[in-house]
């Protein structure tokens, strides 16, 4: 009898065997609830919404070199609080951002009792939680190597999905794989095993039937960490946090996190929703987040002309760029790129007379750079003045004294941490010289329009360039930019590469492949995809090409947005965004489907008002109309396929 009473005291006592602790914040509408469970010495969480599960139990945990955060885990404490932040924000979908959670801190403790605090923040269609690792003795280790993270993100059953596989490193042109320029499935079901066998990178958008809809992605990515993406699916675990790849940067570099302690991981976020609105207007990218620091300056918005899209290599000359600043200031516009190669086709003493040229005009100029380093074999120069401090220096001191206003750096090697480095480095030292930063051929930018005020956009999706390359990216370019607002762009600023209007993709506008949009699909785009400096690449010929009512809204259109909201839309099939810029209201739509679109939009912000409504005509061109809008802010519109719309 003493012997089985001994074995139940140690059954009782044993911490693998203690009964569940749980914790559940919710969120500040009492919509949405995240529970954390520590149960059989493992920790959970799930998330409901109205009561709906839209995530089951999901695993959280660590695994480091100093121990396994992962199980053996016990329940410490708990502490809860309210966040709340009002902040400006200049470069995003919105311009102010009031934001209010609730929070919850969970200390754990692994089996050799070190502790690791789990912290929710919980807003009302939003979650953003991340790890910290505590130094609770003086005699512990000052750092660490997070080597697998266990956080997972189970959906129910029947989910659709809405994501993108992440490459094989060293493939692709000139071995510069990954940058996050693959294609999305389409409603495909969570079982289609990734088409490389790495996962699926950020963001992941999925489709819980007609529970909701579910937005996953990570922000507060620096150089104190890695930058992970999604496992393939497995159906006990659902998708896992992955971290880079081994063979990434040649094979340089560690795949896993160095982290001195006490020490956080960036925040994986999750966005909510019955229906996609909060999907399209959420700001958790940058909730969480503070500036990194203060700007040098004041950056500008505005609008770039770019040769290269259509002349290619061939324009990289200072005659070919003088037609295009010229270009440019017809247009009224603020920029124009100066693509690769300047430094062996231009030079530097030209490019100096060019800027010089360029302000002259009322146009400043943005060069490109290759970021350099060993992580590729990308042949375009200029070389070796993006990868070292003292080269950066060098360079932005001199496009600093000659006028030179931002810079587009490419050909970058994945998301190790020494590659999340070089971006932060380049972007700080970039603002000691007054130089705004758009970067290609790259990671996805995590909440970086908040961490650094001279950041612009990244590209990091397969854009407007292969338009030109591949016919088949042409028939895909309406899918694409009706799904980004709801993923890609939903989460960060996302540099498209231009609004093309040139019929064809060739100088001549004759030959090669046909573009499959209409004019006003293109425009409405300049509109619905979101970055602060847009790239509108009209070619010389469109002054003659286009009608006047296109030109003319092109010159107007602004890049920066005060709010944003959605209208209507489904991912890959059509999208209607209103934004706003001051005191104007602009509402653009995109079809992506074979047929008419006849919508009845709901627009309480011009209830009673007559609005210009541009769409298109039998001949794919744009024309203008006047649209009543009734007292009840109902409009009647028609998207042609593949075609747009814009009311304003």
């Amino acid at each position: 009898m003493a012997k089985h009473y001994k074995i139940l005291l140690l059954m009782l006592f044993s911490p693998l065997m203690v009964m569940a602790e749980s914790k559940t914040v919710t969120s500040p509408d009492g919509k949405m609830t995240v529970t954390v469970k520590v149960e059989n010495g493992k920790a959970t969480y799930d998330v409901r919404y109205e009561g709906v599960e839209m995530l089951k139990a999901s695993r959280l945990g660590l695994k480091t070199s100093i121990g396994d955060y992962s199980k053996q885990l016990s329940f410490v404490k708990s502490e809860e609080s309210v966040v709340e932040k009002h902040y400006d924000i200049s470069r995003s979908k919105t311009s102010h951002v009031d934001f209010k959670a609730n929070r919850i801190d969970i200390t754990l403790a692994n089996g050799k009792q070190n502790q690791m605090v789990v912290t929710f923040l919980v807003a009302n269609n939003d979650i953003a939680f991340q790890y910290t690792l505590l130094r609770e003795k003086a005699d512990a280790p000052q750092s660490i190597v997070v080597k697998e993270e266990e956080t997972a993100f189970r959906l129910p059953e029947g989910t659709t999905t809405f994501i993108t596989p992440q490459s094989d490193p060293m493939i692709g042109f000139a071995r510069t794989k990954p940058s996050y320029e693959e294609v999305f499935s389409n409603d495909a079901p969570m079982d289609v095993r990734s088409q490389y066998g790495h996962g699926y990178t950020f963001p992941a958008l999925f489709h819980v039937g007609d529970k909701g809809w579910v937005l996953v992605s990570e922000t507060g990515v620096t150089s104190k960490y890695v930058g992970s993406h999604l496992s393939d699916y497995d159906k006990e675990d659902g998708y896992e946090i992955a971290y880079p790849m081994e063979g990434e940067s040649n094979g340089l570099g560690p795949k896993y996190a160095g982290m001195a302690l006490p020490g956080s991981t960036p925040w994986r976020t999750i966005t909510i929703g019955r229906d996609l609105k909060p999907i399209v207007e959420t700001t958790i990218p940058f909730n969480p987040l503070e500036p990194l620091y203060k700007p040098s300056q004041e950056y500008n918005p505005g609008r770039y002309t770019w040769s290269w899209l259509i002349w290619q290599d061939e324009s990289c000359n200072y005659d070919d760029q003088v037609i295009f600043i010229d270009l440019a200031a017809k247009m009224s516009y603020e920029y124009c790129l100066v693509d690769a190669w300047w430094d062996t086709n231009i030079g530097r003493e030209r490019i100096e007379e060019l800027s010089k040229y360029a302000q002259s005009k009322g146009v400043s100029l943005l060069l490109w750079y290759n970021s350099n380093g060993y992580a590729n074999d990308a042949p375009q120069g200029p070389f070796n003045c993006m990868n070292t401090s003292m080269a950066r220096n060098r360079e932005m001191a001199w496009m600093q004294r000659i006028g030179i206003k931002g810079i587009k750096v490419d050909f970058f090697g994945g998301d190790k941490q020494h590659t999340l480095q070089l971006y932060e480095d380049i972007l700080s030292d970039a603002n000691r010289y007054g130089l705004q930063c758009i970067f290609h051929g790259c990671t996805l930018p995590r909440g970086w329009e908040r961490m650094f005020p001279n950041y612009v956009a990244s590209e990091a999706v397969l854009a407007s360039e292969n338009v030109f390359f591949d016919p088949g990216a042409a028939k895909r370019e309406a899918f694409d930019l009706t799904l980004h607002p709801f993923c890609r762009n939903a989460v960060a600023s996302m540099d498209w590469g231009g609004t093309m209007m040139n019929r064809y993709m060739s100088k001549d506008n004759k030959s090669r492949h046909p573009r499959m949009t209409t004019d006003m699909f293109e425009i409405a785009s300049a509109v619905t995809v979101q970055t602060s400096v847009q790239c509108m690449a009209v070619q010389p010929n469109n002054l003659q090409d286009l009608p006047q009512v296109e030109i003319d809204l092109m010159k107007t259109l602004p890049t920066t947005w005060d709010e944003t909201r959605l209208i209507d839309g489904y991912p890959g099939k059509f999208v209607v965004l209103a934004r706003r810029h001051g005191g104007k209201w602009y509402i653009a739509g995109l079809n992506a489907e074979k047929e008419a679109k006849t919508l009845t939009l709901q627009l309480p912000m011009l209830a009673g008002q007559t609005v210009d409504y541009y769409t298109d005509n039998a001949e794919g061109y744009a024309e203008r109309a006047q649209l009543k809008v009734d007292k009840k802010g109902r409009a009647k519109v028609v998207i042609q396929p593949n075609g747009g719309i814009l009311l304003k």
